[in-house]
């Protein structure tokens, strides 16, 4: 296994805001106050204790779609609109980044352009943007099937670079306020855009001018061979599933390697896993707050997954059974998510899993994520070890099975990591690009 050199910056954490801790079962304890999960307040009490703990961002992904066979027993992707809710979010706090999810495939660029701007100005620098193309929601956008992943990421390359420059075309230094000669604004500075693009035209200039912490942080959340690519030209940080550490270690030396490529720095993209932190006071506690939190449906849907995504129907075999690489058949099909199918493929390959083995692990479970079920203790203890391999640079939490993981993520595990020197014991700036360390405008 190849050592990537740690990072010498403090670990970057973020908070996803994803009611992780409410899913499966979980939603269901007397205590989950699960019929407030559609109230801004819901939020406010777990961002301010984020905030708190000086970490960097909180997160927010979302989809644009909603199985009703999901909601019958379990809340599934029901949720506010992520950027609504980062802007709510901003009255209620000072320092902490706000990081919303915005798709390109659906979105277009002008009005992305202008929310995310209008988020940065009304959070103080503080917002951010994780691109995503898209798994699904095709049909409510009158879309009859979603484009291929070449088509949805050379969108988003022209999206993105449409978004930057109608965030440069009004600079606020353009703003002049001379009220005894009647100048607003310089015009000199103010670029008409005139994008005539493959899926854009669009004239501009933006309705709003830029803010003085400098152009909104981009996060980008795939990890297929072109979303890597597209995340080493475009990103500031990547969010990704990595469920262990061989595969930590490879996406972050891949993301150096493709940075580097497209002549940026091999530390410019931040290599951030989600975490899925199961905590209890406890072992014992903490692995029955896991398997109380597994819905009795999860079984039916890794079947489908399965099958969907390796080719395989797993439910027709024994538990013992082992799924070996020769019984993959060619991966010649289309697949919900390409990332997702590799990381499948590979453990196969790698392990040649028994059917009830594989159940258990992450990556049948659609997410894939990094994940410690265990006490605070467990999780510094895994932390430091990825860390000091070189595997991240840090992480997006993803506490579950209870408030009280979310509660021991905060008050816990992160005071916890910055008493042993892993991450900083108070803020040492005001906007979002502080916390990441990236330049200010002008610098």
């Amino acid at each position: 296994m190849s050592r990537v050199p740690p990072t010498n910056r403090p670990l970057c954490i973020g908070l996803s805001l994803a009611i992780t801790w409410l899913t499966g079962n979980s939603w269901r304890r007397t205590d989950s106050l699960i019929e407030a999960i559609h109230d801004p307040d819901f939020y406010t009490e777990f961002a301010q204790m984020a905030e708190q703990a000086h970490m960097d961002f909180l997160f927010r992904p979302d989809s644009l779609f909603v199985d009703p066979d999901v909601l019958a027993h379990a809340p599934g992707f029901s949720s506010l609109d992520p950027t609504l809710l980062m802007a709510a979010l901003a009255q209620k706090t000072c320092r902490i980044g706000l990081v919303t999810t915005a798709s390109t495939t659906f979105i277009p660029p002008y009005l992305l352009a202008r929310q995310l701007q209008s988020l940065h100005h009304i959070s103080h620098g503080r917002a951010g943007w994780n691109v995503v193309t898209a798994l699904d929601g095709q049909q409510n956008f009158g879309i009859e099937s979603m484009p291929s992943a070449d088509e949805r990421y050379a969108r988003a390359d022209e999206c993105v670079n449409v978004v930057r420059q109608l965030w440069s075309g009004y600079p606020g230094s353009a703003l002049l306020h001379d009220r005894r000669r009647g100048r607003y604004a310089d015009r000199q500075q103010i670029a008409t855009l005139d994008h005539h693009g493959h899926f854009f035209d669009i004239k501009g200039p933006l309705t709003l001018p830029s803010h003085p912490a400098g152009d909104v942080p981009l996060f980008q959340a795939g990890a297929s061979d072109t979303g890597r690519d597209f995340a080493a030209r475009i990103a500031d940080a990547i969010f990704a599933a990595t469920p262990s550490l061989a595969a930590a270690l490879e996406l972050r030396k891949d993301i150096q390697s493709r940075a580097m490529h497209h002549g940026r720095s091999a530390s410019a993209v931040r290599v951030l896993p989600g975490l899925s932190l199961f905590l209890g006071d406890t072992r014992e506690e903490a692995q029955e707050l896991y398997q109380s939190s597994l819905s009795e449906h999860i079984e039916s849907r890794q079947h489908a997954f399965l099958h969907q995504t390796l080719g395989i129907d797993v439910s027709t075999f024994a538990p013992a059974q082992r799924i070996t690489q020769a019984m993959l058949p060619p991966l010649d099909h289309p697949v919900r998510s390409r990332t997702h199918s590799n990381l499948l493929r590979q453990l196969v390959a790698r392990e040649s899993p028994t059917v009830a083995s594989l159940l258990k692990r992450p990556e049948a479970s659609g997410s894939a994520h990094w994940q410690v079920v265990g006490t605070v203790e467990d999780a510094l203890v895994a932390i430091e070890h990825w860390h000091a391999a070189g595997a991240i640079d840090g992480f997006i939490a993803l506490p579950g099975g209870s408030i009280r993981s979310l509660e021991l993520t905060c008050q816990a595990l992160v005071p916890a990591l910055a008493e042993r020197g892993l991450f900083r014991n108070a803020y040492r700036g005001s906007t979002l690009r502080d916390h990441l360390g990236l330049a200010q405008a002008g610098k």
